[in-house]
């Protein structure tokens, strides 16, 4: 049970008598679970599909105007992450006026993403949503997924599928032709679509999900952590300390990596502070409200209950990203473990102009998370993690890091 308003829920229905899973009506348009599937990779793809999308991954011809690639903000050097160049915490698109409003996410182990799926959690008064892409949850699939940057006004700003399939086929007629059939040109959205899955061959494939950081090697048996990333660890672990595990979900006592994807797929409503230099939030009314305008297009019952909620990332390859949250308010994962630590205790520290929650629309700031620890705490009492204990869930955290990373940190560091 994570917010205030389910909280109040729930003091209603035990007061009536009812059964907590009779407050909502089965969800709509996406399916329900009677158990948590594990994370499952999926099938593996052509190698010569997985080299085409490459290619395009890479292709600065296909934004307009030409010179943004998927790449320039799914950057290599930071784990498939990064803003492209922008110092506001969210990604500068194919125009130098166009900013987002959202941070950029890593695109690495995409491959155990699942669909959207509804599952009634132990602590949930009704079923809650999981999986699906984008921080709001708004594609369902991986191909569907990345034919958003493609179009987004934003970002690669092409206007149709016409002009996009006009660049595919000037640039890769003959290995499109190759993977999808002689006529794959014949209309656009054949062309478009065939190009969505090779993307997604692509960031599927085994280049995009390495396991390859110290705390794979340390699950495998191949070596220790340090005092520090152990009580990092096990404080990650503590349901009173950190809690972390409660969303980033992993299985260190497994030796199989993929059992720890550091995400639960799931959303919370966590109220990150407002990022001001977002050009969007100058205007006081507006707010970017989540997941619940994936749910009013799904029709999800009571969509509203999702407003202020985003997807819960995975953490593998955290601490080489530019910008934390969904957002990108925060610059350093210090701050953002911190933010989490001290959020309910000292919510001065975070809030600026005294306004909790100042992210959330007032009328759905009863959806945010106020009861799982460690935000469950009274303003002005200890906060569950001291100093030392962020230090150390950072030094954890860092164990996440892939091979290729720590090596691009090291080389960056002695520039």
């Amino acid at each position: 049970m994570r917010s205030l308003r389910q909280a109040l829920l729930l003091a209603n229905v035990l007061l009536a008598g009812l059964a907590p899973f009779t407050l909502h009506a089965a969800p709509v348009n996406t399916p329900l679970y009677p158990e948590m599937p594990a994370p499952a990779a999926a099938p593996a793809d052509p190698p010569g599909l997985v080299a085409l999308g490459r290619q395009l991954f890479f292709d600065t011809r296909l934004s307009e105007p030409r010179g943004t690639s998927c790449a320039s903000c799914h950057a290599p050097a930071q784990a498939f992450s990064g803003n492209h160049g922008s110092r506001t915490g969210v990604a500068l698109g194919s125009r130098p006026t166009s900013l987002g409003t959202r941070n950029t996410p890593s695109v690495l182990y995409l491959r155990y993403t699942p669909p959207r799926f509804f599952y009634r959690d132990d602590d949930a008064l009704a079923p809650i949503p999981f999986g699906g892409f984008f921080w709001d949850g708004r594609a369902n699939t991986l191909a569907e997924q990345v034919l958003g940057p493609l179009f987004n006004p934003l970002e690669m700003n092409n206007r149709n599928p016409s002009q996009l399939a006009r660049k595919l086929q000037q640039a890769y007629a003959p290995e499109m032709r190759t993977q999808f059939g002689a006529a794959i040109f014949q209309r656009p959205a054949p062309a478009t679509q065939a190009a969505s899955r090779a993307l997604q061959a692509f960031l599927r494939s085994d280049e995009m999900t390495p396991f390859s950081s110290r705390y794979d090697d340390y699950i495998r048996g191949c070596l220790k952590l340090s005092a520090a990333e152990m009580r990092g660890l096990r404080l990650f672990k503590d349901p009173d300390k950190g809690n972390c595990a409660s969303c980033h979900k992993f299985n260190d006592s497994s030796g199989n990596p993929a059992r720890s994807m550091f995400t639960d797929f799931g959303y919370d409503a966590v109220a990150v502070p407002r990022n001001r230099r977002i050009a969007e939030n100058r205007n006081p009314e507006f707010y970017d409200v989540g997941l619940c305008k994936t749910a009013a297009q799904l029709q999800w019952p009571d969509s509203s209950q999702w407003c202020g909620y985003f997807k819960t990332p995975s953490l593998r390859n955290v601490a080489v990203r530019e910008s934390y949250m969904h957002n990108g308010v925060f610059s350093e994962l210090r701050d953002a473990v911190a933010f989490y630590a001290t959020r309910a205790t000292k919510p001065g520290d975070w809030y600026k102009n005294g306004v909790k929650f100042d992210d959330v629309p007032p009328a759905y700031r009863e959806n945010v998370n106020i009861n799982s620890v460690p935000y469950n705490r009274r303003e002005g009492s200890k906060p569950a993690l001291s100093d030392s204990d962020v230090d150390d869930l950072v030094a954890f955290l860092q164990t996440l890091t892939d091979a290729a990373y720590i090596k691009q940190q090291a080389e960056s560091a002695n520039k």
